[in-house]
């Protein structure tokens, strides 16, 4: 990755035919969503496809998380969630499992000086008490070393369930009921907002599934209340930039109304 990139229908369509691959409209780029997340399916699937062990798809997934990381820092995006590892991939077969666990490692121990030199913020959303001392050891190093950044703030999901999240939120909250840190009545949305991962971002605007199904999978449902969904066939190894810009498109032709009606949105844009 380097600084310098080396429809599922919405209410109205915009044509891609105006710009050319790899373009962005103006109309988009005046649209882009500030926080993407993308559950990244399709690796396993792939693989297969192509006569390969699943573990090839997982590697050639790697390759599309440059990619798009890329792009979103490009484009100026604030943050880019990837949902890596769920809380319910454990039950996937113990040598996968070993084997993804391993390439984690690897990622996070070639990638970091990438994301460092282009100002990258990596965030590692999840419980992870669960991996190895030695993951954990990374993780934390490669956290560290780029905290300070100031560009695309980079999640990734790992061990993580949405509702693992918000439930870790009200048992912090709990405990400072118990202690009398707080009363009953502070047990607000905003106060547990303000306990889950991501809590200093801003809530999900654009939410991507690859590899076409169609579900959330327990994936960020507290920061996703009101992100607009996009699902597409492509699997995830194959999501390049122009699939982004596509995903992104349909997210610009959406009418967002938070619980408004067309019209009140209509006149509040008139003003």
């Amino acid at each position: 990755m380097s600084s310098t990139i080396d429809f599922e229908p919405g209410v109205t369509e915009l044509s891609t035919s105006e710009t050319l691959p790899g373009q962005l409209s103006e109309v988009v780029r005046q649209s882009l969503p500030k926080h993407v997340a993308i559950i990244m399916d399709g690796n396993g699937r792939w693989a297969q496809n192509k006569g390969m062990p699943r573990v090839i798809g997982h590697k050639a997934g790697v390759k599309a998380v440059r990619r798009i990381v890329s792009v979103a820092s490009q484009l100026g995006i604030e943050s880019l969630t990837l949902f890596a590892f769920s809380s319910e991939n454990w039950r996937r077969p113990d040598k996968e499992v070993t084997l993804l666990m391993e390439l984690f490692f690897n990622v996070l121990q070639r990638e970091i000086k990438r994301l460092d030199k282009n100002q990258v913020k990596l965030n590692i959303i999840g419980d992870i008490s669960r991996f190895s001392s030695r993951l954990q050891s990374q993780i934390i190093k490669a956290q560290e070393q780029t905290q300070h950044n100031t560009g695309l703030v980079l999640n990734v999901a790992a061990n993580y369930g949405g509702r693992w999240d918000i439930a870790q939120a009200v048992q912090k909250l709990a405990e400072k009921v118990e202690s009398g840190e707080i009363n009953s009545s502070q047990l607000t949305e905003a106060a547990i907002n303000q306990h889950l991962c991501m809590q200093n971002q801003s809530e999900v605007d654009l939410m991507i599934r690859t590899g076409g199904d169609y579900r959330i999978s327990n994936f960020i449902l507290w920061q996703a209340a009101y992100a607009e969904l996009v699902f597409t066939e492509t699997l995830w190894p194959d999501f390049d930039e122009k699939a982004f810009h596509h995903s992104l498109a349909i997210f610009a032709s959406r009418q967002r109304r938070f619980g408004l009606t067309g019209s009140q949105i209509e006149e509040i844009q008139a003003l």
